[in-house]
């Protein structure tokens, strides 16, 4: 068996891989076009959130037989059309779960406090002492939108925290450290909102104008989920305006995002998609890839 390694993962995996003797090709920046030409003399192959799976790269890989996706999200990959050419397609859906929580806990202090802004000011050589008030989390409501393994961990972190934490899901759920609401109560309850939502037709801009209209005032919103959820041009303007104070967005509609007009906003901060790398976090994401391509040969 031949299995194609097509994004940056991490050695331990490969070499699990390899010791129980299937051949392992680590090509962590092959292009689409490269891709396109070399993947039919693969059995399997190990993508991330770079190397996308599409129908006519699954065409052409004619003995393929298992794609796995060393991360949660399974939207870079047409997992149906993939599974009717019988090609199994597996994820490592709690690998990652905390280093992505702790990125959007960060990000709720760091909106908090203004903490970019005020290292900025201190590189600028200024000393705005009275400029920077911030407010505290404790006591103020976070309002998950979504309630998966990431969702999980953020508000049980958030509630440690001393924070009041609501949910929105579907599917009914029970905890003794949340309270699942409608989507509109979320809305309008929240002073933070964190998104943990796959991205789906259903799940397309779900915070589009009319949500971001009926969220509080002076209310944030943190994206460590899935580019595509925000209505990115409305949020632009309901922070424009002041309805809504701040952002922090990890994930973009378009990747990479670079020049975002939403970034010449002082109220926004950001990062390139970054929520599950962490040493510990790429440690296990390497450890259940290697379980999963290992576990489906055998």
């Amino acid at each position: 068996m031949k299995v194609l390694i097509c994004d940056s993962t991490d050695q331990s995996a490969l070499d699990a891989i390899a010791a129980v003797g299937i051949e392992v090709v680590n090509r962590p920046d092959i292009t689409p076009d490269e891709l396109m030409q070399d993947l039919a003399e693969f059995d399997g192959m190990v993508v991330r959130s770079r190397t996308k799976v599409r129908v006519p790269l699954i065409d052409v890989a004619t003995n393929l037989k298992v794609i796995v996706r060393g991360g949660v999200g399974l939207d870079n990959i047409d997992v149906d059309y993939a599974k009717s050419k019988g090609i199994e397609v597996l994820n490592t859906p709690a690998a990652a779960s905390d280093s992505v929580a702790e990125l959007a806990v960060g990000y709720l202090f760091s909106l908090a406090r203004r903490i970019p802004a005020m290292t900025k000011s201190m590189k600028d050589g200024k000393w705005e002492k009275k400029a920077f008030k911030g407010t505290e989390i404790a006591g103020k409501t976070l309002g998950l939108v979504g309630f998966g393994r990431i969702g999980q961990a953020t508000g049980k972190r958030a509630n440690a925290l001393g924070m009041e934490v609501i949910f929105y899901r579907r599917t009914p759920t029970q905890v003794d450290y949340a309270e699942q609401v409608s989507l509109d109560d979320l809305l309008t309850k929240s002073d933070y909102i964190s998104l943990h939502v796959p991205y789906t037709p259903e799940t397309h801009n779900i915070i589009d104008a009319g949500a971001l209209a009926k969220m509080k005032d002076g209310s944030y919103i943190i994206n460590c989920g899935r580019g595509g959820t925000i209505d990115e041009d409305a949020l632009y303007d309901a922070i424009s305006s002041g309805k809504i104070a701040g952002a922090a967005l990890d994930v973009f509609a378009k990747e990479p995002s670079k020049g975002h007009k939403l970034f010449t906003l002082d109220q926004v901060i950001g990062s390139p998609h970054v929520g599950s790398a962490t040493k510990e976090g790429q440690g296990r994401v390497g450890s259940e890839v290697a379980e999963k391509v290992i576990g489906f040969f055998k």
